[in-house]
């Protein structure tokens, strides 16, 4: 059986997802909310005074401000002539995102040190990195680059570290719960939240964070010495993935979504030498047909594809013009399983998207690629590696 191989495209995606009829609301990062908290706390520090409100710069330049929740001044005990330690809290405001971290409450602990300098540390509910691959240092807090930035800066706005020493303690109370519905601990980030944001500023229904999580989550894997991940398109994929490859190490697992040309990439890059992909029936198809980012605004299901796959497959005319006139993936899926053809079509869409996700890595990886029913609890077909 020999076919066309489709042009590969790997289209981007519009800020939003979905259109709405009024703009949606942008909101703040974590990174952010931790930087107006220090230096809420840090001024009424220097002053005496609770602060209200405070103002910080963003990586871009621009000044924002922002509600203190509480700001609070204590002693601090055991430091040396009773010197102060003040506390604020600026609660997470992430706008029309349907974030998790959504009214955290990011909490920040101000003390004076005898050495002048900053030193930055995470409190209860602030995560621990404990994998190298997040360019952070293993054993210490996951406050990423840009916020630590901005925290020196505000910092450096209320005092002079050349000086001055200053402790911060970074705390989310609740953040290790919220974790639990992030991707930290399979990063091997444990017990809480990273404190993040490239920006200081949350774009509604971005994918950006979840693209960049996927290429993050294959550099991780890269760097505890992995050389094959498996890339799921969400949650029931990834139970059928690991029962069908069950002595890999859970970081070698990644749900990519609609980012597999991404995270591909991101493997040759990395020097990985295998690529696993486990699908359903409608991503397999966007992908057959050359397509790498696979979006439902940007992409659809070529049914010509499925129609020319079932013919391979052996069906007759009239199955071939049903799935041709399919409404969705899953119809010509269902129509092939009805027909008896379901591991045979299944076979040939899933060799046809090993032969784009190879030529996409221009032959840098070996490529297995399985597809799984709609419930995930079974493997109907493969490339050649499982029985169908």
């Amino acid at each position: 059986m020999t076919y066309d191989l489709p042009p590969l495209r790997e289209p981007d995606l519009p800020r939003t997802a979905k259109v709405r009829p009024t703009a949606l609301r942008t909101g703040w990062t974590t990174g952010a909310c931790a930087t107006a908290a220090t230096k809420a706390a840090l001024t009424a520090l220097v002053t005496g005074v609770p602060q209200g409100e405070v103002e910080i710069g963003l990586p871009a330049g621009r000044r924002v401000r922002f509600p203190v929740t509480r700001c609070d001044l204590s002693p601090a005990t055991g430091t040396p002539g009773g010197a102060a330690r003040a506390e604020a809290v600026v609660v997470k405001d992430a706008g029309d995102d349907p974030d998790v971290t959504h009214g955290a409450e990011l909490t920040a602990t101000v003390a004076w040190r005898e050495v002048p300098g900053l030193v930055l540390e995470g409190g209860p509910g602030v995560g621990t990195v404990t994998k190298p691959g997040l360019g952070l240092p293993v054993g210490g807090p996951a406050i990423n680059d840009t916020p630590r930035r901005m925290i020196g800066e505000a910092v450096g706005e209320v005092v002079d570290l050349a000086t001055v020493g200053v402790r911060v303690v970074i705390s989310v109370p609740r953040g290790e719960i919220m974790a639990r519905r992030t991707t930290n601990r399979r990063l091997g980030i444990l017990g809480g939240i990273s404190i993040l944001g490239t920006t200081g500023i949350v774009r509604p229904f971005s994918t950006a964070s979840w693209r960049a999580s996927v290429v993050q989550a294959v550099h991780v894997m890269a760097a505890q010495g992995e050389r094959t991940v498996v890339l799921c398109t969400g949650g029931r994929t990834e139970r059928a993935a690991r029962a069908l490859l069950p002595d890999l190490p859970e970081v070698c697992f990644v749900e990519v979504g609609d980012f597999t040309g991404a995270a591909v990439t991101a493997a040759v890059a990395d020097g990985l030498t295998g690529v696993v992909f486990v699908g359903m029936a409608g991503k397999l198809a966007k992908l057959a047909a050359g397509v790498l980012m696979t979006h439902y605004t940007r992409s659809k299901v070529d049914l010509s594809l499925l129609g020319a796959v079932t013919a391979d497959a052996g069906g007759d005319a009239d199955l071939v013009a049903a799935v041709t006139a399919a409404n969705t993936g899953r119809h010509a899926y269902e129509l092939w399983e009805d027909a008896g053809l379901l591991g045979a079509a299944g076979d040939l869409l899933c060799r046809r998207v090993r032969a784009v996700l190879r030529r996409f890595a221009e032959d840098a990886l070996d490529v297995d690629v399985a597809l799984v029913d709609f419930t995930g609890s079974r493997v109907v077909a493969s490339s050649g590696r499982w029985a169908g």
